[in-house]
Protein backbone atom coordinates (compact mmCIF):
# COMPACT_ATOMS: atom_id res chain seq x y z
CA UNK A 1 0.00 0.00 0.00
CA UNK A 2 1.28 2.95 -1.07
CA UNK A 3 1.05 6.69 1.16
CA UNK A 4 -1.70 8.42 -0.58
CA UNK A 5 -1.22 11.02 -2.75
CA UNK A 6 -2.31 14.30 -0.81
CA UNK A 7 0.22 12.80 2.10
CA UNK A 8 2.59 12.64 -0.74
CA UNK A 9 2.25 16.22 -1.38
CA UNK A 10 2.96 17.75 2.10
CA UNK A 11 5.99 15.61 1.86
CA UNK A 12 6.83 17.34 -1.32
CA UNK A 13 5.75 20.70 0.59
CA UNK A 14 8.59 19.64 3.18
CA UNK A 15 11.22 18.74 1.00
CA UNK A 16 10.61 22.07 -1.44
CA UNK A 17 10.95 24.15 2.55
CA UNK A 18 13.95 21.95 3.38
CA UNK A 19 15.56 23.22 -0.48
CA UNK A 20 14.66 26.90 -0.49
CA UNK A 21 17.36 27.68 2.45
CA UNK A 22 20.26 25.62 0.19
CA UNK A 23 19.04 27.83 -3.00
CA UNK A 24 19.78 31.45 -1.68
CA UNK A 25 20.92 32.04 1.92
CA UNK A 26 23.20 29.59 2.58
CA UNK A 27 25.49 30.37 -0.73
CA UNK A 28 25.19 33.96 0.65
CA UNK A 29 26.46 32.64 4.49
CA UNK A 30 29.31 31.04 2.42
CA UNK A 31 29.92 34.30 1.04
CA UNK A 32 30.60 35.84 4.37
CA UNK A 33 32.42 33.18 5.95
CA UNK A 34 34.98 33.70 3.07
CA UNK A 35 35.18 37.95 3.39
CA UNK A 36 34.96 37.09 7.23
CA UNK A 37 32.47 39.89 6.96
CA UNK A 38 28.77 40.63 5.33
CA UNK A 39 29.56 42.28 2.14
CA UNK A 40 26.61 41.76 0.09
CA UNK A 41 24.37 44.86 1.36
CA UNK A 42 21.53 45.16 3.29
CA UNK A 43 18.74 44.11 0.43
CA UNK A 44 20.56 40.85 0.36
CA UNK A 45 20.60 40.44 4.22
CA UNK A 46 16.66 41.38 4.42
CA UNK A 47 15.87 38.83 1.69
CA UNK A 48 18.02 36.02 2.82
CA UNK A 49 16.73 36.09 6.64
CA UNK A 50 13.03 36.26 5.28
CA UNK A 51 14.09 33.50 2.77
CA UNK A 52 15.04 31.50 5.49
CA UNK A 53 12.69 32.31 8.27
CA UNK A 54 10.07 30.97 4.79
CA UNK A 55 12.31 27.59 4.95
CA UNK A 56 11.90 27.19 9.19
CA UNK A 57 8.52 27.91 9.31
CA UNK A 58 7.29 26.11 6.16
CA UNK A 59 8.98 23.19 7.68
CA UNK A 60 7.77 23.05 11.05
CA UNK A 61 4.04 24.10 9.45
CA UNK A 62 4.60 21.48 6.84
CA UNK A 63 5.85 18.63 9.72
CA UNK A 64 2.67 19.65 11.14
CA UNK A 65 0.13 19.53 8.21
CA UNK A 66 1.62 15.67 7.68
CA UNK A 67 1.10 15.06 11.04
CA UNK A 68 -2.29 16.13 11.23
CA UNK A 69 -2.84 14.50 7.84
CA UNK A 70 -1.45 10.88 9.30
CA UNK A 71 -4.33 11.45 12.21
CA UNK A 72 -6.77 11.82 10.12
CA UNK A 73 -5.53 9.19 7.63
CA UNK A 74 -5.35 6.41 10.79
CA UNK A 75 -7.61 7.64 13.37
CA UNK A 76 -10.61 8.82 11.31
CA UNK A 77 -10.30 6.78 8.13
CA UNK A 78 -14.20 7.01 7.84
CA UNK A 79 -13.71 10.34 7.03
CA UNK A 80 -10.52 10.53 5.34
CA UNK A 81 -11.50 10.54 1.71
CA UNK A 82 -13.87 13.46 2.39
CA UNK A 83 -11.58 15.56 4.39
CA UNK A 84 -8.93 15.35 2.06
CA UNK A 85 -10.20 15.35 -0.92
CA UNK A 86 -7.77 16.26 -3.56
CA UNK A 87 -9.35 20.28 -4.06
CA UNK A 88 -9.57 20.02 0.31
CA UNK A 89 -5.79 18.87 0.41
CA UNK A 90 -4.48 22.14 -2.18
CA UNK A 91 -6.82 24.36 -0.40
CA UNK A 92 -4.87 22.69 3.00
CA UNK A 93 -1.34 23.28 0.82
CA UNK A 94 -2.11 26.53 0.52
CA UNK A 95 -3.16 27.75 3.84
CA UNK A 96 0.17 26.21 5.20
CA UNK A 97 2.40 28.46 3.07
CA UNK A 98 0.12 31.12 3.84
CA UNK A 99 0.84 31.09 7.65
CA UNK A 100 4.14 30.83 6.86
CA UNK A 101 4.28 33.87 4.67
CA UNK A 102 2.14 35.74 7.16
CA UNK A 103 4.01 34.13 10.19
CA UNK A 104 7.57 35.75 8.96
CA UNK A 105 6.61 39.22 7.67
CA UNK A 106 6.12 40.75 10.74
CA UNK A 107 10.28 40.43 10.66
CA UNK A 108 10.47 43.54 8.42
CA UNK A 109 8.04 45.67 11.03
CA UNK A 110 10.10 44.78 14.16
CA UNK A 111 13.60 45.03 12.16
CA UNK A 112 14.52 41.65 13.74
CA UNK A 113 16.35 40.59 10.23
CA UNK A 114 20.20 41.57 11.15
CA UNK A 115 23.55 40.27 10.43
CA UNK A 116 25.12 38.19 13.46
CA UNK A 117 28.61 37.45 12.87
CA UNK A 118 29.31 34.86 15.26
CA UNK A 119 26.91 32.65 12.60
CA UNK A 120 27.68 35.06 9.18
CA UNK A 121 24.74 35.06 8.17
CA UNK A 122 21.24 37.06 8.25
CA UNK A 123 18.65 36.36 11.15
CA UNK A 124 16.38 36.45 13.38
CA UNK A 125 18.10 38.43 15.99
CA UNK A 126 16.22 37.24 19.55
CA UNK A 127 17.21 40.43 21.48
CA UNK A 128 15.54 43.19 19.54
CA UNK A 129 12.01 42.61 21.16
CA UNK A 130 11.58 40.57 24.29
CA UNK A 131 7.66 39.75 23.62
CA UNK A 132 8.10 39.10 19.64
CA UNK A 133 11.01 36.36 20.24
CA UNK A 134 8.35 35.16 23.00
CA UNK A 135 5.82 35.03 20.53
CA UNK A 136 8.08 33.76 18.11
CA UNK A 137 8.75 31.03 20.09
CA UNK A 138 5.49 29.74 21.13
CA UNK A 139 3.60 30.49 17.86
CA UNK A 140 6.44 28.65 15.53
CA UNK A 141 7.54 25.68 18.34
CA UNK A 142 5.41 25.07 20.84
CA UNK A 143 1.92 25.22 19.46
CA UNK A 144 2.73 23.22 16.34
CA UNK A 145 4.82 21.07 19.03
CA UNK A 146 1.61 20.31 21.00
CA UNK A 147 -0.32 20.06 17.39
CA UNK A 148 2.11 17.30 16.37
CA UNK A 149 2.91 15.42 19.64
CA UNK A 150 -0.84 15.47 20.10
CA UNK A 151 -1.63 13.75 16.69
CA UNK A 152 1.28 11.47 17.35
CA UNK A 153 0.51 10.11 20.41
CA UNK A 154 -3.02 9.37 19.68
CA UNK A 155 -1.70 7.20 16.62
CA UNK A 156 0.73 5.21 18.77
CA UNK A 157 -2.39 4.41 20.90
CA UNK A 158 -3.99 2.90 18.00
CA UNK A 159 -1.55 1.12 16.93
CA UNK A 160 -0.45 -0.52 20.16
CA UNK A 161 -4.13 -1.17 20.49
CA UNK A 162 -4.41 -3.33 17.44
CA UNK A 163 -0.97 -4.92 18.36
CA UNK A 164 -2.58 -6.37 21.20
CA UNK A 165 -5.49 -6.93 19.53
CA UNK A 166 -7.83 -4.33 21.72
CA UNK A 167 -9.36 -3.51 18.94
CA UNK A 168 -9.31 -6.30 16.47
CA UNK A 169 -11.83 -4.57 14.06
CA UNK A 170 -9.05 -2.08 13.28
CA UNK A 171 -6.34 -4.99 11.61
CA UNK A 172 -7.89 -4.60 8.57
CA UNK A 173 -7.76 -1.28 8.25
CA UNK A 174 -4.12 -0.40 10.02
CA UNK A 175 -1.50 -2.15 7.05
CA UNK A 176 1.91 -2.59 8.11
CA UNK A 177 3.14 0.16 4.99
CA UNK A 178 0.65 2.46 7.16
CA UNK A 179 2.70 1.95 10.34
CA UNK A 180 6.18 2.35 8.56
CA UNK A 181 4.78 5.81 6.69
CA UNK A 182 3.90 7.00 10.15
CA UNK A 183 7.37 6.13 12.09
CA UNK A 184 9.23 7.84 9.00
CA UNK A 185 7.33 10.81 9.80
CA UNK A 186 7.54 10.71 13.06
CA UNK A 187 11.19 10.40 12.91
CA UNK A 188 11.61 13.15 11.30
CA UNK A 189 8.93 15.26 13.76
CA UNK A 190 11.93 14.13 17.10
CA UNK A 191 14.70 15.11 14.90
CA UNK A 192 13.47 18.26 14.30
CA UNK A 193 12.32 19.15 18.00
CA UNK A 194 15.62 17.56 19.36
CA UNK A 195 17.37 19.99 16.91
CA UNK A 196 15.47 23.21 17.01
CA UNK A 197 14.78 22.37 20.64
CA UNK A 198 18.46 24.45 21.92
CA UNK A 199 17.88 27.40 19.79
CA UNK A 200 13.67 28.15 20.46
CA UNK A 201 15.45 27.43 24.24
CA UNK A 202 17.87 30.09 24.54
CA UNK A 203 15.72 32.63 22.74
CA UNK A 204 13.01 32.16 25.21
CA UNK A 205 15.44 32.85 27.79
CA UNK A 206 17.11 35.79 26.36
CA UNK A 207 13.29 36.73 25.92
CA UNK A 208 12.23 36.59 29.49
CA UNK A 209 15.43 38.27 31.05
CA UNK A 210 17.57 39.89 28.19
CA UNK A 211 19.73 42.42 30.43
CA UNK A 212 20.92 39.28 32.83
CA UNK A 213 20.47 36.59 30.39
CA UNK A 214 22.13 36.88 27.32
CA UNK A 215 25.72 37.83 27.89
CA UNK A 216 26.20 34.95 29.93
CA UNK A 217 25.06 32.42 27.27
CA UNK A 218 28.37 31.16 25.40
CA UNK A 219 29.09 31.84 21.87
CA UNK A 220 29.86 28.43 21.15
CA UNK A 221 26.45 27.63 22.23
CA UNK A 222 24.12 29.32 20.42
CA UNK A 223 26.38 28.56 17.24
CA UNK A 224 26.16 24.82 18.05
CA UNK A 225 22.31 25.44 18.52
CA UNK A 226 22.11 27.60 15.54
CA UNK A 227 24.10 25.24 13.19
CA UNK A 228 22.20 22.52 14.67
CA UNK A 229 19.37 23.40 14.22
CA UNK A 230 20.16 24.35 10.23
CA UNK A 231 21.28 21.09 10.02
CA UNK A 232 17.78 19.76 10.88
CA UNK A 233 17.60 20.73 6.61
CA UNK A 234 19.91 17.84 5.63
CA UNK A 235 18.47 15.08 7.81
CA UNK A 236 14.74 14.81 5.90
CA UNK A 237 16.07 13.43 3.23
CA UNK A 238 18.59 11.12 4.75
CA UNK A 239 15.57 9.91 6.74
CA UNK A 240 13.81 9.20 4.01
CA UNK A 241 16.39 7.20 2.40
CA UNK A 242 17.02 5.28 5.15
CA UNK A 243 13.11 3.98 5.89
CA UNK A 244 11.00 4.45 3.09
CA UNK A 245 11.74 1.71 0.05
CA UNK A 246 10.33 4.02 -2.41
CA UNK A 247 12.40 6.64 -1.55
CA UNK A 248 15.54 4.27 -1.74
CA UNK A 249 15.04 2.70 -5.05
CA UNK A 250 14.59 5.93 -6.64
CA UNK A 251 17.81 7.16 -4.97
CA UNK A 252 19.43 3.82 -6.49
CA UNK A 253 17.70 4.75 -9.92
CA UNK A 254 19.17 8.09 -9.99
CA UNK A 255 22.68 6.86 -8.39
CA UNK A 256 22.71 4.19 -10.95
CA UNK A 257 21.50 6.46 -13.90
CA UNK A 258 24.36 9.01 -13.32
CA UNK A 259 26.86 6.31 -13.44
CA UNK A 260 25.63 4.41 -16.38
CA UNK A 261 26.26 8.05 -17.98
CA UNK A 262 29.65 9.40 -16.97
CA UNK A 263 30.41 5.70 -17.92
CA UNK A 264 28.53 5.83 -21.53
CA UNK A 265 30.61 9.83 -21.56
CA UNK A 266 33.54 7.87 -20.69
CA UNK A 267 33.21 5.09 -23.52
CA UNK A 268 32.61 8.04 -26.03
CA UNK A 269 35.76 9.77 -25.55
CA UNK A 270 37.73 7.15 -25.22
CA UNK A 271 36.73 5.46 -28.67
CA UNK A 272 36.75 9.14 -30.01
CA UNK A 273 40.42 8.73 -28.83
CA UNK A 274 41.45 5.71 -30.30
CA UNK A 275 39.99 6.30 -33.10
CA UNK A 276 41.84 9.73 -33.74
CA UNK A 277 45.15 7.44 -33.09
CA UNK A 278 44.33 4.84 -34.88
CA UNK A 279 43.20 7.06 -38.38
CA UNK A 280 45.27 5.68 -41.36
CA UNK A 281 47.24 8.36 -42.95
CA UNK A 282 46.17 10.03 -46.13
CA UNK A 283 46.82 8.27 -49.30
CA UNK A 284 50.05 9.48 -50.91
CA UNK A 285 48.97 11.72 -54.30
CA UNK A 286 51.29 13.42 -56.66
CA UNK A 287 51.38 16.43 -54.35
CA UNK A 288 52.70 14.38 -51.66
CA UNK A 289 54.97 12.62 -53.96
CA UNK A 290 56.63 16.00 -55.07
CA UNK A 291 57.01 16.98 -51.65
CA UNK A 292 58.61 14.28 -50.59
CA UNK A 293 60.99 14.83 -53.31
CA UNK A 294 61.87 17.78 -52.44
Amino acid sequence: MMIPNDSNIFVVSLSVADLVVALYPYPLVLTAIFHNDWTMGDLHCQASGFVMGLSVIGSIFNITAIAINRYCYICHSLHYDRLYSLRNTCCYLGLTWLLTALATVPNFFVGSLQYDPRIYSCTFAQTVSSYYTISVVIIHFLIPLLVVSYCYMRIWVLVIQVKHRVKPELRTKLKASDVRNFLTMFIVFVLFAVCWAPLNLIGLAVAINPEQVAPHIPEWLFVMSYFMAYFNSCLNAIIYGLLNQNFRKEYKTILLSLCVSRLLLMETSKCATEGLRSKPSPAPTNNNVAELNL
